[in-house]
């Protein structure tokens, strides 16, 4: 059982601090934190920063924390670009990258203020990612697609790690699950997923893993967790719930019974049983005072955990 810790992102106009955004990252290097996490949310009401400018801020103040997004929804991406950014910050934080990739394949987003036909969503995220991948493995390039084509193409430099990052599928219905057990590295479950939903999804997994051959592959499975830890289990609640609805734009009580709050014991119990439904690798998300909440889920949460 391994745990990352999520980055800061939430940033009201005018109110970044270099200094204290620095310590955090440091320090949760020096806690043994694995990696250090995003999230993509371009348009919402939570004030949230770009995930790709957040991890090269990081990269540039740490040494050995990976960095990772969960997930980029490269749907609304132009692959060439992203292609490009996510090299060149593997290239500056010295391969220590993860990159998660999804569809976005909810219909209410807003594909239209991205220029992207609802009803190409699944033939864009399948055609970017495999011009991706090529431009990270290959040169020249030449590609033609539905959507995107090069002639004789070169991207340099590729990824420091080699073929490219590892690849983090998000997902929930049961072809997302097998696409992810078929072509990622690994499969990250949604912070707005509950335990058991979540549980079900690694059964689905783990299925397609078999099915694929896959199962000595190194293959990883993880989840994101909204965490709170407060003596006063109704207080973590309110302050949780009132988060989500600005990270999610409204209430839901299904995201909401997704997040682990309350005292150290109820949380450490509520992470042993994302465990047991079969994370190897769980990404704490405080959604307020994250300093003081990475202490201590580090301090007095995780031994629990893993005692």
């Amino acid at each position: 059982m391994r745990f990352a810790i999520s980055l800061p992102q939430f940033c009201t106009d005018g109110t970044f601090d270099g200094d204290a955004f620095a310590a955090y990252a440091t320090r949760a290097e020096e806690l043994g934190f694995e990696s250090g996490w995003t999230q993509e949310q371009a348009l919402g009401a939570m004030p949230q920063l770009s995930p790709i400018e957040v991890m090269t801020y990081a990269a540039a103040r740490t040494t050995r924390l990976r960095l990772g997004c969960s997930v980029f929804v490269t749907t609304l991406h132009s692959p060439v670009h992203l292609a490009k950014s996510l090299a060149t910050l593997d290239q500056l934080s010295r391969g220590r990258l993860e990159v998660g990739v999804g569809t976005g394949g909810r219909r209410e987003r807003t594909f239209p203020a991205f220029g992207v036909d609802p009803d190409s969503y699944l033939a864009r995220f399948t055609e970017g990612l495999r011009l991706m991948k090529t431009l990270w493995t290959a040169d020249p390039v030449t590609f033609s697609g539905d959507f995107w084509r090069l002639d004789g193409a070169s991207m340099q430099p590729k990824p420091w790690q080699k073929p490219y990052p590892p690849l983090w599928y998000g997902g929930s219905g049961s072809l997302a699950l097998r696409r992810a057990a078929r072509e990622g590295h690994g499969f990250f479950g949604a912070g707005s997923s509950p335990t058991a939903r979540f549980a079900e999804q690694v059964r689905v997994v783990r299925e397609a893993l078999t099915e694929a051959g896959r199962e000595d592959d190194g293959f990883r499975i993880a989840k994101r967790a909204y965490v709170a830890v407060d003596d006063d289990p109704a207080r973590a609640r309110q302050r949780m719930n009132d988060a989500l609805a600005r990270i999610y734009d409204g209430r839901s009580a299904t995201i909401e019974s997704a997040a682990v709050t309350g005292t150290v014991t109820e949380v450490a119990a509520g992470l042993r049983d994302i465990a047991l439904a079969g994370a190897e690798l769980i990404l704490l998300t405080p959604v307020y005072e994250q300093a003081e909440q990475m202490e201590r889920l580090a301090a007095e949460v995780l031994p629990s955990v893993t005692g």
